[in-house]
């Protein structure tokens, strides 16, 4: 199962070619999975509550072929494997048509305040398993 999230290509994202930038795939994709978060109720302000941060620590980014100023995309995300600390997620970058634009495996990690490894929040973690693909 994966959740998908809208997004509507501007012009300030594009590069000199028309397409869009290849740096701004990044935060597409960072915004899938914060939208699917707060989705979740598990939102980056509830987490910090909780004492609980998510932070990126390897993001891979395949290209497919470029998007363009006006596209509608939509994101797929889901949660690839789940382990004590962390969490792989892979997410699909489509146009309208369905063609894929681009791919993204995203390893977040669980940490506290200070930085440190833990464990995410039982019922985090059951909400993620749910999201598997």
């Amino acid at each position: 199962m994966s959740a998908t999230t809208t997004i509507k290509v501007r012009f300030h994202e594009l590069d000199p070619n028309g397409h869009v930038n290849h740096g701004v795939y990044a935060n597409y994709f960072e915004t899938a999975r914060i939208e699917l978060l707060d989705g979740l109720g598990f939102g980056p302000s509830v987490l910090a509550e909780r004492g609980v941060h998510l932070v990126v620590v390897e993001l891979r980014l395949r290209f497919r072929r470029p998007a363009r100023a006006g596209q509608t995309l939509t994101v797929e995300t889901g949660v690839k494997e789940l382990r004590r600390a962390s969490s792989w997620w892979y997410q699909r970058l489509v146009d309208e048509a369905g063609e894929l634009i681009a791919e993204a495996e995203v390893r977040s990690s669980a940490t506290d305040a200070s930085g440190r490894p833990i464990r995410p929040p039982t019922d985090l973690a059951e909400k993620l398993a749910t999201l598997q693909v």
